[in-house]
């Protein structure tokens, strides 16, 4: 007689919660990282983000800074002050940037990671699969290359 689960599918499956105001901007993340293995839940405004992670705790938030009335700053800020009063688990923040100055902002939020628009399928998903295993994500595909002087040829 056999017991236990031999073949039993232990698969876990995560979900992402996209928010933008913009469709096109939450049918692009989810297109890009949706898989088998993951549910893809949509908001559209930061209230409505914070009424979701109270009610079903996803595995990551995707927050575009620009939305509306409540943008992704005050919504990630809004999202790790509940976690400090432990009125909600913690949940990591991924928030897309329109612009690289906008770093500033991502890093005073507290944000897991951010990217910078346009967003590239690589980059997202490598974001995407490093805030899922715990991990940070920041975005350097825009930042300043350093200047290093070539020795000369003399040597000197």
């Amino acid at each position: 007689m056999e017991t236990g689960c031999q073949g039993a599918n232990l698969t876990v499956v995560r979900t992402i919660l996209v928010a933008s105001d913009a469709p096109s901007v939450r049918a692009e993340i989810a297109a890009t990282a949706g898989n088998p293995d993951t549910t893809i839940v949509e908001a559209s405004s930061g209230p409505e983000v914070l009424a979701m992670v109270v009610e079903s705790m996803p595995d990551l938030v995707v927050v575009d800074m620009q939305m509306g009335n409540m943008g992704g700053m005050a919504t990630t800020l809004e999202l790790h002050l509940e976690a400090s009063y432990d009125k909600l688990g913690h949940v990591p923040v991924l928030m897309l940037l329109d612009r690289r100055p906008d770093v500033f902002l991502a890093r005073r939020s507290g944000a897991e990671g951010w990217l910078v628009k346009p967003l590239d399928p690589i980059r997202l998903r490598r974001a995407v699969a490093a805030l899922l295993n715990g991990g940070t994500y920041y975005d350097e595909s825009y930042a300043p290359l350093s200047v290093v002087a070539a020795p000369s040829a003399s040597g000197a």
